[in-house]
């Protein structure tokens, strides 16, 4: 039978002799392999929209009004929040590298149903398993890169993430805008399948080679395998001094608290959970996947009504997307998480005033070349999305919770994101059929309310390590006070035991 968790013992390499330095390469190099998982939240994020405007796919698959198109793009959504509410027990029971594995796959399986498909049901349940895959991998990957990251490098390292998302967005628009000039009616399924590839690669990749988070070896009492794959990453120097923060504050944890899932809902884990739900949350409810889903359909709102203009012009938000998902790499951590926000949001409600003007144009100039200038606002709205909320929602959500709410924590604010997803997904095509440019005036008012919750409810936590957010947020203090624990003497009062096992 197979053992999902990670038994393996993890020892020192016989041919490394003295103290190692930190490996920074090694710390990229797992990162970008992980974000496999995230190419493929990014590849599904962009493969439909062209496919449910092409009018062979109409012909096969005859959709009986708006609803029944939304429904096949949202429904994966809901799969998603499945997926993204499994890694709280599946991340903490088995590793978050094991996640990884077991998500994708059940993704091949959605995958392959989804492009073998003849009808609206079964590739609607296609998009439902596969989208559990994607909700997983969307979880498990930032929880994971956030616990091998340095705390100084956590939004870099979850740039390098969003990157390689953007990256695979940009590989759906292209290959769509590629495949969708052969002359057979399943062009479609080319793109659909093809993501079988890459999924296959990181399932094997994470059970056999990526090792597993050192927080969550502690969690298991495998103190030694913990502070091995610490020194791989950031030394063997620093290794013993974050094995002590990281063991005290498992230790004070485990004293004063079960951390069950009703905890997550109580004060004072409430506030973060809030918070965490709250950020990711508004980074779908502002619209970012209305315009990515149903890009073509932006386009001919706003007076483009050549179909090859407009997917050409849909893969030129590929573009921008991958092109500007590298400047949080080398910029995110100079300024706080609040700044970046407060920012894109600015940005992403100009360009959505844009997109509501010349929409209102097109409807009563319809042939002006004028039209073609709405093309320059959804690229605007992803320039400062990408520099902003997508990579500073998924870091905040991932390092705000104490270790022991963390996995928990994380499937709570990804499901969250994922409801949002659903109900934009969802509800846009009907309502901007209903009420046309008038959908990108509600999304200028969310960007608003947005800012109001940025400014006024969120903590400033850059350069905080994972551990000293437990106290950044007051809960270290309450729980040890209900507990009858002196804070200040934390490290004295609980007694640790480093574990001698190594398995």
């Amino acid at each position: 039978m197979i053992n999902i968790k990670q038994t393996n013992p993890i020892r020192r390499r016989g041919t490394e002799t003295g103290k190692r330095p930190a490996n920074l390469r090694y710390v990229y190099l797992l990162t970008a392999f992980v974000s496999i998982g995230a190419l493929l939240f990014g590849y599904d994020q962009g493969v439909m929209g062209v496919i449910v405007a092409d009018a062979r796919w109409i012909s096969l698959m005859k959709p009986s009004n708006s609803w029944v198109t939304g429904a096949v793009v949202s429904l994966y959504d809901i799969g998603c929040l499945i997926g993204a509410m499994s890694i709280g027990f599946l991340a903490d029971y088995c590793g978050r590298e094991r996640t990884l594995s077991i998500a994708c796959v059940i993704f091949v399986i959605g995958a392959v149903l989804q492009s073998a498909s003849y009808n609206i049901t079964s590739i609607t349940i296609g998009r439902v398993i596969l989208g559990y895959g994607v909700g997983a991998c969307a979880g498990g990957v930032p929880l994971y890169v956030s616990e091998i990251a340095p705390a100084k490098l956590r939004g870099r390292i979850i740039g390098i993430e969003q990157m390689i998302l953007c990256f695979g967005e940009l590989i759906a628009f292209w290959l769509n805008y590629g495949f969708n000039y052969l002359e057979t009616p399943d062009w479609w399924r080319i793109p659909l399948a093809i993501q079988v590839i890459p999924a296959v690669v990181l399932a094997i990749g994470c059970w056999f080679w990526v090792p597993p988070s050192p927080r969550w070896l502690v969690q298991q009492d495998r103190h030694q395998c913990a502070r091995e794959v610490l020194a791989r990453l950031h030394g063997d120097e620093l290794a013993d001094l974050q094995m002590a923060e990281i063991a005290e504050e498992v230790a004070f944890e485990r004293a004063v608290t079960t951390a069950t899932w009703a905890d997550m809902f109580k004060p004072p884990v409430l506030r973060v959970t809030l918070l965490a739900m709250g950020v990711q949350f508004f980074q779908q409810i502002t619209g970012t996947n209305s315009i990515l889903y149903y890009t073509p359909s932006l386009f001919e709102r706003g007076g483009i009504t050549d179909p090859k203009t407009a997917n050409l012009a849909t893969g030129g938000v590929g573009v921008v997307l991958f092109v500007f998902a590298w400047v949080p790499i080398f910029l995110f951590d100079r300024l706080g998480r609040k700044t970046w926000l407060q920012i894109g949001l600015i940005g992403m409600c100009g360009a959505m005033i844009g997109i509501t003007v010349l929409q209102w144009h097109a409807e009563g100039n319809p042939g002006n070349n004028g039209n073609y200038a709405i093309v320059a606002f959804p690229y605007l709205f992803y320039v400062f999305f990408n520099i902003s909320w997508g990579v500073g929602s998924w870091t905040y959500a991932t390092e705000i919770f104490p270790v022991m709410y963390r996995a928990k924590g994380n499937a709570l604010s990804t499901a969250s994101l994922w409801l949002s997803c659903y109900v934009v997904a969802q509800a846009s095509p009907p309502i901007a059929t209903a009420i046309g440019w008038g959908l990108y005036i509600i999304y200028s008012c969310i960007c608003v309310l947005a800012f109001v919750f940025v400014r006024y409810a969120m903590v400033e936590t850059r350069g905080k390590t994972l551990e000293e957010m437990s106290a950044l947020f007051g809960i270290e203090g309450t729980l040890a006070r209900r507990s009858g624990i002196d804070v200040d003497a934390k490290g004295g009062v609980i007694h640790i035991e480093e574990s001698t096992r190594d398995e």
